[in-house]
């Protein structure tokens, strides 16, 4: 019998393939051209435009007022604390001083916002690498925040809660009582979080080692929020230029140092331990007091530039104001916490498979209209 001859000489072919602008791997709609050789991905390259809305150039022609509600419609689960840097910004260039109340209490809605974002975030991370019930215990617990929310401004997701000079009416009187109840009730469901997912061999195998993003590329590719901070990369505006009442907690920076996918993922599990902690340290400490201050009906900047930074659940969202006096603005540029984050994606995907892909993906926590602004 003749020995059998095997011919090793196989020779592969790039090929090129869409992901999305529908797939169900993205989270928003996001094109993703991939060049791949077998399952093995060589380039990717991102295809933006798809849900673009001027955003930028209609806050020039709306009054500072109006751009407030606008910017919910960005970072759509950040909505609040978006609304927040406007704020910010406007008060700060007028030197305007809002009540300590409603420093409290919008400290309290960002950390509320943060949480429930990234209960959405592990639902679905949990869902896009297979596993389907983590998606029915992140939305049970961010049903709690999202009742709160509709109760006290009337919205469950593209809120207007905050305005330049305080915020458009005062808590609702049982905010205090649901919001002790929600801490209650999420400290018990967080260990479940860990049961479930953190802790399950299958998941750590799909997150371990993949998609490892070193401190220098962080800062190199301008990465904020969690991404960086799993890096180990110190970046937390909370922490570097605190806002509002975060000058007056306590709390840990979520931080790691490996930079892979299983990294990102704890340091957003911790940030919410740490949210809760920012939560009841305040809220048996609401000043007394307005919920607002009087400005005038048409808020004119003085002349210069202006940029103010907070700590959204993506990272650094930055809010850069040029003022010609007037009624509008004459530049209004937003540094988006995604798009940064979105840049460093073909850099830790090359050499993965296109399962990884997903997976990585999934802690960058991209919100597309976030990068599509």
């Amino acid at each position: 019998m003749e020995p059998i001859v095997v011919n090793n000489n196989f020779k592969s072919e790039e090929y090129f393939i869409n992901m999305g602008p529908q797939h169900p791997a993205t989270h928003g709609v996001l094109r993703l051209l991939l060049t791949i050789d077998g399952e093995i991905i060589k380039k990717v390259e991102p295809d933006l435009g798809y849900i673009h809305r001027s955003i930028e150039k209609m806050c020039e022609r709306d009054s500072y007022q109006q751009i407030v509600h606008l910017t919910d419609r960005m970072d759509y689960l950040s909505s609040n604390i978006n609304n927040e840097a406007v704020c910010l910004a406007v008060e700060n260039a007028l030197q305007l001083e809002v009540p300590e109340r409603v420093k409290v209490i919008r400290t309290i809605i960002g950390e509320l916002t943060r949480i429930a974002s990234h209960t959405l975030w592990w639902g679905v991370m949990g869902m896009d690498v297979g596993a389907f019930t983590t998606f029915f215990y992140g939305f049970r617990d961010r049903e709690m925040i999202n009742d709160i929310f509709e109760e006290t401004c009337g919205a469950r997701l593209t809120m207007n809660y905050n305005m330049p000079g305080g915020l458009m009416f005062d808590i609702h009187p049982n905010f205090i009582k649901r919001t002790k109840e929600f801490v209650a009730h999420f400290k018990t469901k967080l260990p479940e979080y860990d049961a479930l997912l953190t802790n399950n061999v299958i998941f750590q195998h799909r997150t371990k080692g993949v998609g490892i993003l070193t401190k220098e590329d962080a800062i190199s590719f301008g990465a904020s929020g969690p991404v960086g901070r799993a890096s180990g990369y110190s970046c937390d505006v909370r922490v570097h230029h605190p806002y509002s009442a975060l000058d007056k907690v306590k709390f840990k920076e979520a931080m790691r140092t490996t930079g892979d996918t299983f990294a990102r993922y704890e340091v957003r599990i911790e940030e919410m331990w740490e949210s809760l902690s920012i939560i009841e340290q305040l809220i048996d400490n609401i000043p007394e007091g307005d919920h607002k201050v009087a400005t005038n009906a048409v808020i004119k900047l003085p002349k210069g530039e202006f940029y103010q930074r907070v700590e959204t659940a993506r990272g650094e969202l930055g809010v850069y104001i040029i003022s010609t006096g007037t009624k509008n603005a004459h530049r209004v540029k937003f540094r988006s916490p995604g798009f940064s984050n979105l840049s460093l994606l073909n850099h830790i995907s090359v050499g993965s498979k296109i399962g990884d892909l997903v997976a990585i993906m999934a802690t960058l926590d991209l919100v597309i209209p976030d990068i599509d602004r």
